[in-house]
């Protein structure tokens, strides 16, 4: 007889999610066309429906549905009529330079940059250091932590362009902050600073450009279909006043909503001082490393102002400096060891598929079938905004990587904005919902940064979800807020 408290065996559901992306994509690859959308349009939509299934469901991981999406583009484009000539075939070896389209983009030379620039913080320690230094002058007392946890956050926004090395770098030390008070890891205060911590990683990605991935998918496709470039600068001074706000929001809403079991952690700065003092004096690496980082945020603020250098070029000579043996900071064999790969890897894939959504007119047609019975060409901007935003922040409860999300959606959202007749920068409507798209708040698997804290055991589900809806409510309302004033005063809609 068996025993009722023995635990079920969680079913494998993989096999089932990639047997229903590959007959979602063999149903819309042979769907019937009556000519308003090119072939190759529709079998771009097949391979966006096969991806969305997989990076939903995780039924590989994010590397290989990037390999399986390469591989199905160059035969099923390759395959199709040509838009050019629908009487002969686009050909394997175009469709297979399309697919790999994103290897030569420049936003993925940044990403890699950006990866390595977080790998040299994790090498030295640096991020740590900063975060401690932080984290030593605000006090001890409850309150003052949780405002601390929050500038860890936005300072390291500036130096570290990774949300998961900026959360690996401050979750650490909030725990061992909790443990030498005595309190188990899955208590009130544990929960309280470590969520505070990853929220404040999650707004801070959209105020500054450099500080997540998603940012330079949006960024890239803006630049091709619209020709334009936005700087450091610029996007700082669109998303700044945003994030400050949302900051400042988030320390009220978690001082509210979690209550912690002492509202004085005694031990706190001991073990700061310890830390610190394990750290040791600022080493040759660190003080080359500080350095390069002010110089480098020095040359992303005065983008387009005070030389003609774009983004991605400086930081890459950054990474060559930092690379160089007596200059720099790390060996090759010290990245090797530190750098997702594939990370770049999906990320390259993720624009190669947006890139083909709108070569190929089938991000076009997705717009007008997801938007147009709604009427929004006759609604006003803020309406627009406001539904869209709705659509946006729903579908992101499916996604795990906001990277992925920026790569279905905002070639969507750029066929939408040349579509509707609204009087309001196209740019600035889809640079918005950029900014919509990394509101990673509600769930554990919203975002990366989020599964690294949740894995702590510090806090549950429900926990998450308890600062996540007034979180997504406020940053919600301060969107339309925003659109209808300061947005519209600069310039931006």
């Amino acid at each position: 007889m068996s025993n009722p408290d023995q635990a079920v065996p969680k079913r494998n559901l993989k096999p089932l999610w990639i047997g229903l992306a590959f007959t979602a994509l063999i149903i819309i690859t042979f769907l019937p066309n009556d000519g308003d959308l090119p072939v190759v349009g529709q079998r771009a939509l097949a391979i966006l429906a096969f991806a969305i299934i997989l990076w939903v469901t995780e039924a590989v991981s994010y590397p290989v549905s990037s390999a399986m999406i390469i591989a199905i583009s160059a035969v099923s484009l390759g395959l199709a009529p040509s838009m050019e000539d629908p009487s002969v075939e686009l050909g394997t070896k175009a469709a297979l330079k399309m697919a790999l389209g994103g290897f030569s983009n420049s936003a993925v030379a940044l990403v890699a940059a950006a990866l390595f620039l977080a790998a040299a913080m994790q090498v030295t320690n640096l991020h740590k250091r900063l975060a401690l230094w932080v984290l030593s002058m605000v006090g001890t007392k409850t309150k003052a932590i949780v405002f601390g946890a929050i500038l860890v956050s936005i300072v390291l926004a500036f130096f570290v362009p990774s949300a998961t090395a900026r959360a690996g770098a401050v979750v650490p030390i909030l725990l061992g902050m909790v443990a030498a008070f005595g309190l188990p890891r899955d208590s009130k205060l544990a929960a309280l600073l470590v969520i505070t911590s990853v929220q404040a990683v999650s707004i801070w990605n959209i105020g500054i450009k450099t500080a997540a991935a998603q940012n330079m998918v949006a960024l890239n496709f803006i630049q091709k279909e619209f020709g334009i470039d936005i700087s450091w600068g610029a996007w700082f001074i669109y998303a700044a006043p945003f994030s400050i706000i949302m900051s400042i929001a988030l320390f009220f809403i978690m001082i509210t909503l979690i209550k912690p079991e002492t509202n004085n952690i005694e031990g706190g700065r001991n073990v700061i001082k310890k830390q610190l003092a394990e750290l040791g004096p600022l080493k040759g690496p660190e003080i080359r490393l500080i350095a390069t980082s002010i110089i480098l945020l020095f040359f992303w603020a005065t983008e387009g102002k005070l030389h003609p250098f774009d983004t991605t070029t400086v930081t890459i000579v950054a990474i060559a400096i930092l690379l160089t043996p007596k200059v720099g900071v790390y060996t090759w064999k010290d990245v090797e060891k530190v750098i997702p790969w594939g990370t770049i890897i999906v990320f390259a894939v993720g624009i190669a598929l947006g890139t083909i959504l709108l070569d190929t007119k089938g991000a076009q047609w997705l717009s007008d079938a997801v938007f147009g019975s709604l009427g929004l060409d006759s609604m006003p901007i803020l309406a627009t905004i406001a539904l869209v935003s709705i659509f946006n922040i729903l579908i992101h409860l499916g996604f795990a990587s906001a990277t992925s999300l920026s790569s279905a959606l905002i070639p969507v959202f750029i066929a939408l904005a040349t579509t509707i007749t609204m009087d309001v920068d196209q740019i600035g409507f889809v640079l918005v919902q950029q900014f919509v798209i990394s509101f990673g708040f509600l769930l554990p698997i919203s975002a990366p940064q989020n599964m690294l804290a949740y894995g702590t055991g510090a806090f549950t589900g429900k926990d998450f979800l308890k600062s996540g809806i007034p979180l997504t409510i406020i940053g919600y309302l301060l969107v339309l807020l925003f659109s209808a004033t300061y947005w519209k005063w600069i310039g931006l809609l």
